[in-house]
């Protein structure tokens, strides 16, 4: 979606794309004619806020060329163990909140770049084998103001967080003599939520992202894909299919009703939920920001306390527990938490 709300009418890679998807061409023409993401027109427009977020993606826009990079010519023979031990607690002494690894399936992969115009088109073919994914996590109460400015500020810092720890993480395999590549914001040939639930950080959740059992869907992800020989981590299942299937609260509270209410369907090879995504952008440029209403309204994006552990270990284990639990949350923080309080400095 990001990559087809970049072409511009008109050019070249423009006429490719719609020429083989004509039906895509008309709604995709509405969203572009609206304003965008931090700009005027929106209904949270602030210059001085709409500026933070926009300076966040210029930088991280500055910087994407450095996510692959020379490799040492001196490889270092390294145990798999130890040195996929040591590249979870790097990635976390760097601020990563959630880390695992995956052995990259196909799917894991896109098939073509499309969203920069310099390399629209080309086949992605050079995939590595193994993938190391990680989550940082979005300000709870920041999160609970969607889908105002704040939320895309935090989404970007949030961003560049990522980009930090996968840049480290890179660079030091790069430095070990192994390849990797950093996909980070802008620059991903990889599809983040699938990697992130087959390296265990997750299960993906009725609004088609990743839900984590520690901060919900309230995370941001960062992969660093390479042929370093590491250890996989396997998937988990703690039950948020099963609570999806009876929650529905980001499906009732999205603002543009892009969550299905429904079953799964198959999509490709895999049978998930399937958000219409060109409801959900167009929600996004009217608003100005990334949105977030079903971040912040998931039940398993409250804070990480021994209570809401409590929740999540009883939810896990229980169907009644799933049931009981939905309704005290209803009835305690109502269909979504809602808080337009911004952060003291941008107050300022």
């Amino acid at each position: 979606m990001f990559a087809r709300a970049n072409y511009q009418q008109g050019n070249e890679n423009y006429r490719d794309y719609y020429s083989r998807n004509p039906q895509r061409k008309e709604i995709d023409d509405n969203i572009r004619s609206m304003p965008n993401l931090c700009s005027p027109g929106t209904f949270t427009y602030n210059p001085l806020d709409a500026a933070v977020a926009d300076a966040a993606f210029v930088f991280l826009g500055d910087i994407r060329h450095l996510a692959e990079g020379e490799i040492n010519s001196q490889k270092l023979e390294v145990e798999s163990e130890k040195i996929s031990l040591r590249l979870k607690g790097l990635a976390q002494y760097y601020g990563a909140k959630l880390v695992g690894i995956t052995e990259i399936k196909p799917y894991h992969y896109y098939s073509h770049r499309g969203r920069h115009p310099e390399v629209y088109g080309e086949k992605i073919d050079k995939h590595d084998r193994y993938a190391i994914v990680f989550a940082v996590e979005m300000d709870y109460e920041i999160m609970k103001g969607a889908p105002q400015i704040q939320v895309v500020a935090e989404s970007s810092r949030q961003y560049i967080e990522g980009a930090k720890i996968g840049m480290m993480l890179a660079y030091y395999i790069r430095q070990l003599g192994y390849h990797a590549r950093n996909h980070m914001d802008g620059n991903y040939l990889v599809v983040a939520p699938l990697l992130a639930q087959d390296a265990g950080l997750g299960e993906i959740g009725r609004m088609g992202i990743l839900v984590t059992e520690e901060f919900g869907p309230r995370v941001r992800l960062g992969v660093v894909t390479t042929d370093l020989p590491v250890i996989p981590d396997k998937p988990v299942d703690f039950g948020v299919q099963n609570f999806c299937i009876i929650c529905k609260k980001c499906a009732q509270t999205c603002p543009s009703q892009a969550i299905p209410h429904g079953d799964k369907e198959k999509v490709g090879e895999i049978k998930r939920w399937k958000i219409n995504q060109e409801s959900c952008y167009t929600f996004w440029r009217k608003a100005g920001t990334d949105c977030g209403v079903c971040m912040s309204t998931c039940p398993y994006s409250k804070p990480n306390t021994i209570l809401h552990k409590f929740v999540r270990f009883s939810i896990r284990r229980s169907q009644f527990a799933r049931k009981m639990f939905l309704l005290l949350d209803d009835y305690i923080y109502g269909k979504r938490p809602l808080s337009l309080k911004k952060p003291k400095w941008m107050e300022l």
